[in-house]
């Protein structure tokens, strides 16, 4: 299996403690009591049918939500350092028709001169250097429009690397990729957090590879309803539950 433990240790950011997470909109509970320990180096999935509150779980981590309960960066009674977060959210559409390249795209997430102008040359030396991280350095001039779903995704991870983060979150990010590209972008988030010593958060409702490169699955479902090794949890009777399903653990 490909995992990388870093022995439970949590002496930096890339450490994520939550503790009893509700969130409310409208006067309704949309998540209740959600707790999850994310050590650093880990991979945890974060699984549960639609409108289970997977995304709004992750909008109160990036502070994008007022929540109750407790959201820290590192153990109890240490400080609690702020870290930097990486985000990718659910693939965004772009016309096919739009004349923007990748080059483009990093010019306006991250130069401060206009798009319009092109890129400088401290641009042009950056951007292949971020797309390397991601091993597509030949995405550079292609237009996002044309992108397949696998190479967008590489894109927004790329996006997403710079500056280098201590925490990856990743909302449905197998969304729209195919079979084979699923697992390529598996690999390459599995090479990735030993390569800098990242957590990462995802969510994702596809769960074949789960085993293969999560260390923990959490099972939402408008409030925590499972949690630990990924076989343990998809064999377990609440996620016949939550999805549904009738299997050997009925």
């Amino acid at each position: 299996m490909n995992r990388n433990h870093h022995g439970g240790s949590c002496g930096n950011s890339c450490c994520l403690r939550v503790e009893n997470l509700s969130v409310k909109i409208g006067g309704e509970y949309i998540l209740r009591d959600v707790c999850l320990h994310l050590h650093c180096g880990e991979m945890a999935a974060i699984i549960g049918p639609n409108g289970a509150g997977k995304s709004t779980f992750l909008k109160a981590i990036l502070g994008q939500r007022e929540y109750e309960g407790v959201i820290a960066f590192s153990e109890p009674g240490q400080r609690s350092k702020k870290p930097r977060i990486g985000y990718v959210p659910q693939s965004p559409a772009f016309d096919p028709s739009d004349p923007v390249s990748v080059a483009d795209l990093f010019a306006c997430c991250m130069a401060k001169r206009p798009a319009f102008l092109g890129l400088g040359k401290p641009m042009r030396e950056k951007v292949p250097e971020c797309l390397a991280r991601v091993h597509g350095e030949g995405l550079i001039d292609k237009r996002v429009g044309s992108l397949s779903g696998g190479e967008l995704q590489r894109v927004l991870l790329a996006l997403a690397l710079e500056p280098l983060p201590n925490i990856l979150i990743l909302d449905e990010p197998l969304s729209g990729v195919d079979v084979e590209g699923m697992t390529v972008l598996m690999d390459m988030l599995d090479e990735i957090r030993k390569n800098y010593d990242l957590s990462i958060l995802m969510t994702t409702h596809d769960f074949s590879l789960l085993p293969r490169y999560a260390d923990k699955v959490v099972l939402i479902d408008r409030g925590l309803r499972a949690q630990g090794d990924p076989r343990t949890v998809l064999s377990s009777p609440e996620f016949f539950r939550s999805f549904h399903m009738k299997g050997d653990a009925e």
